[in-house]
């Protein structure tokens, strides 16, 4: 599978050297709005062809599957083109601006029978389904809490200060916290309800959210672009917890029983980065003719959206795309 990288940014590095370590995969193309940015990006990472337009690389016939790694204020338009262009399309998270725009692209790609995914990298991951067993299995009893919390230092970046990028910690973090939730339950929300502490650019630098949830299960996240979290997740249950030492890219999933009596770690397989598994799924869905993946249906990624949505206007939090 051919891939078409859309950006040079650290996220675009790393789909790159994700894709250099795969058999079956390849960064075979890369667009920048500067031909020599791309040229420098391209060779830096032995990518084949280097587009100094976003509009050159999608009409290559030879690209297989667009990549759009860049903010997330930016994904509307060149993901609108891709779809029109009948490109496949892996989009970084956060989705889209907001559910209005999600839901247009998302329409568009239905119309034109052409597929696309959110790249929301950790529900691709093994250790989803590892985790959905334990939990089948009886091995923490009913749950009923989850806690997660995710949090870096990024000082003044713009695209966490700045309105016109969607900035934010929400979109940029707590959309993993979210997903943390929904990824081990999909119950109906009773209640949503969250606080936050707003930079003087009006953005949300830090939030704690509080989900009540149909099936008796209360989640708690918290997501900060000024702190360094200890960013674990934990389920909680009857008979036990399984605590993940990190929601970005859990490594680990620690085991307790009954009084947090310590049962067993289970270690997830080695990783490129923990980013091969959405290419591969993207892979595999549309070598089965598929319009979305699996593991993040398109049902889902506007679910969140939705969510967040809600959150941002309950604390003022606005984007010049949601007028």
């Amino acid at each position: 599978m051919r891939v078409g990288i859309i950006g040079t940014g650290w996220i675009a590095e790393k789909a790159a050297i994700t894709l250099n370590g795969l058999d079956t995969c390849e960064a075979y193309a890369v667009g920048s709005r500067k031909k020599e940015t791309a040229e420098a990006f391209a060779a830096k990472w032995n990518i084949p062809k280097a587009y100094g337009s976003y509009n050159e690389l999608l009409a290559d016939p030879d690209v297989d599957l667009v990549y759009v790694g860049t903010p997330h204020s930016h994904h509307y338009d060149v993901t609108r083109e891709a779809i029109l262009a009948g490109k496949p399309c892996l989009v970084e998270k956060a989705f889209m601006a907001n559910a209005r725009q999600t839901k247009e692209i998302l329409d568009l790609a239905h119309e034109k029978k052409v597929f696309i995914a959110e790249a929301i990298w950790t529900r691709y991951q093994p250790v989803v389904a590892t985790m959905r067993q334990l939990i089948a299995d009886g091995r923490i009893g009913t749950p009923h809490l989850i806690t997660a919390t995710l949090g870096y230092s990024m000082g003044n970046k713009p695209r966490i200060m700045r309105p016109d990028l969607c900035g934010g910690a929400l979109l940029d973090l707590g959309v993993y916290a979210l997903n943390f939730v929904r990824m081990f339950t999909d119950s109906d929300i009773v209640s949503i309800d969250g606080h936050c502490v707003k930079s003087d650019t009006g953005m949300d630098l830090t939030n704690a959210i509080t989900i009540i949830l149909k099936d008796g299960i209360l989640a708690n996240v918290q997501s900060s672009a000024q702190c360094v979290g200890d960013n674990i997740g934990v389920i909680a249950g009857t008979e036990g917890n399984l605590i993940i030492d990190n929601i970005n890219n859990p490594q680990t999933i620690t085991v307790n029983g009954p009084d947090r009596t310590y049962v067993e770690t289970i270690r997830v397989p080695q990783q490129i980065t923990g980013y091969e598994y959405q290419f591969l799924a993207c892979r595999e869905a549309l070598a089965e003719g598929l319009q979305e993946p699996r593991e993040m249906p398109h049902a889902e990624t506007l679910y969140i959206m939705q969510l967040m949505d809600g959150l941002r206007q309950k604390w003022g939090v606005r984007y010049p795309m949601d007028s």
